[in-house]
């Protein structure tokens, strides 16, 4: 081979690399002085992002999934597990659950249950935080009528005392990753990671992949790396990533991770949802938690639970 032809091919190979590597760079689109990083996919391929990100946003389609459930049947597959600060086991929960759902009323049958260690007290109600949020979520008691899955121009709301109210707080952080709440002492503000003090504190990027087999958008938040002590402590959301439907926006899955440690409680928490869809209505299908948290004057808490949803139905 001549030197000629070598050198050729060699100016060649390097001109493809660069070019390679220009398509391979994500870009910065700037929104009124906030910044998102879109990648290369989303950029060339004209997506309008801007209408995305606006939609992202102001997403409620999370929580209605979740509201939709108390207006279907379904057979649920529950396991809670609590530990002490060792890991050692202390109680767990394995049952299977049907949701029976008739006119406008919802009641629930236990078809099988295993209980360890001291999860209950003698009156049926739970010892620890933890499960009595599942049960909130997951369990009916009783009969419980006229519920719907209207979520618009309502913003959920923190209220009773005692056990109650923390169990709306986190129920409340659940729902609404992302979006300022009124009533979360000393986090409620700093759960807005849309505002431009989130911004300093936050990368945010958008992009185009595959999840479950299908092309989806993914949205992901992340606390920057080169923070401060001081700007660390306005961190609550520390990574939350969310996979979106690419024609209704509807999310199809989100892991997140939340702590934080204020004077009279601290918590570290993780989860995972996955949704599907139920006669083109959006439904939880697999829920992952893992929490240790402490709020004061309580014994510290550290559990995990799994919920596996399927067999919905209409109900009758």
């Amino acid at each position: 081979m001549t030197k000629l032809k070598f050198s050729y091919i060699i100016a060649l190979s390097a001109l493809i690399f660069l070019q390679k590597a220009s398509f391979a760079q994500d870009t910065i689109y700037n929104d009124a002085g906030l910044d998102y990083t879109l990648s290369e996919v989303i950029v060339r391929n004209n997506f309008d992002y801007k209408e995305v990100l606006k939609r992202i946003k102001e997403d409620s389609s999370f929580y209605k999934a979740f509201k939709t459930l108390r207006t279907i049947g379904y057979t649920s597959y529950n396991h809670i597990e609590m530990k002490d600060k060792n890991g050692a086991m202390q109680a767990s929960l394995d049952s299977k659950t049907r949701q029976n759902h008739e006119g406008t009323c919802r009641t629930m049958d236990v078809l099988e249950e295993r209980i360890s260690g001291n999860l209950k007290k003698s009156d049926g109600t739970y010892n620890y935080m933890t499960p009595s949020l599942y049960a909130s979520l997951f369990f009916t008691d009783g009969k419980i009528c006229n519920e719907t899955n209207i979520v618009s121009g309502k913003m959920r709301k923190i209220k009773g005392s005692g056990i109650d109210k923390a169990k709306e707080q986190l129920k409340t952080l659940f729902f609404n990753p992302g979006k300022k709440i009124k009533g979360i002492p000393f986090i409620g503000d700093k759960l807005d990671l849309y505002d431009e003090r989130a911004h300093k504190l936050y990368d945010y990027r958008l992009d185009y992949v595959t999840y479950n087999d299908q092309q989806v958008y993914i949205f992901e938040i992340t606390a920057k790396e080169d923070l401060g002590y001081f700007s660390k402590d306005e961190i609550v959301v520390d990574k939350m990533t969310t996979w979106f439907n690419p024609r209704t926006l509807e999310v199809l899955g989100r892991n997140y991770s939340l702590s934080y440690k204020a004077g009279v409680y601290d918590f570290d928490v993780a989860m995972e949802v996955e949704m599907t869809y139920f006669n083109g209505k959006l439904v939880p299908k697999i829920l992952r938690y893992k929490g240790n948290w402490d709020v004061a004057f309580k014994k510290r808490e550290i559990g995990l639970f799994t919920a596996t949803l399927l067999d919905y139905n209409s109900g009758k």
